[in-house]
């Protein structure tokens, strides 16, 4: 009988856009939101991890192995299970379990944790003959990691933005089953639970054009930081 009801109640086609775009929009501003706090921590963590390694600029092997597993701990676990353990510390910081606050603290800890990686991996890629020419020229370890590390290893740690910009957009939608909105929740909440494929296919479809564009753009980004060869 409930099923029965829940099939009946399907969303109109003409009424999909309102549905829809206004769930993007806030999915958008959930991803945008999660990827600046993951940019500001993740790319100077990863910085500093790298060059607390052995041969680093500020070499330390007891800090680098506790901050290596701290962020493998972040990353090894699956996001679903990483929301539901850390609830009260997310209530804890935004008064709340539901709705878009209560996504960004779960997201941005498994983003920090995945773009940390992706800086410190970036940073190996970069010759050590940069570096030693940054420190003949007389360079603070600053200025080093700034202008010699970072900026060789932009077009890379480009390309796993990129890669994590999308995973949060998976995440936000994983984020729609505690009420955080957006796509997810739109999915969830019409298409699943109500039985309506209609919903489902076009949350399916506009979640693969967002991370096309995403992609497009990404690619776009790497190649433009590129250097030509000579």
């Amino acid at each position: 009988m409930t099923e029965t009801l829940l099939a009946n109640a399907k969303v109109p086609l003409n009424e999909l856009p309102g549905l829809l775009f206004p769930a993007l929009l806030d999915t958008l501003i959930m991803v945008g939101i999660v990827m600046t706090i993951v940019v500001l921590v993740g790319v100077p963590l990863g910085a500093l991890i790298h060059n607390l390694a052995p041969g680093g600029l500020y070499e330390n092997p007891t800090l680098h192995t506790v901050l290596g597993w701290v962020i493998s701990i972040g990353r090894s676990l699956p996001f679903l299970i990483l929301m539901a353990a850390i609830m009260p510390f997310t209530r804890f910081i935004t008064g709340t379990n539901i709705g878009i606050a209560a996504a960004v603290v779960p997201m941005s800890l498994a983003g920090i944790a995945f773009f940390t990686r992706i800086v410190e991996n970036s940073l190996r890629s970069v010759p050590p003959s940069v570096v030693r020419v940054a420190r003949a020229a007389g360079g603070s370890r600053l200025q080093i990691i700034r202008t010699a590390q970072l900026n060789e290893a932009i077009p890379s740690i480009l390309g796993g933005l990129t890669i994590n910009v999308i995973a949060m957009i998976e995440y936000s939608a994983i984020a729609g089953t505690i009420g955080a909105g957006g796509i997810g929740y739109v999915a969830v909440t019409y298409g699943y639970q109500r039985f309506d494929q209609g919903v489902m296919l076009a949350t399916i479809v506009i979640l693969v054009i967002t991370v096309a564009v995403v992609q497009l753009v990404g690619d776009a980004l790497v190649r433009f930081t590129t250097p030509m060869p000579v």
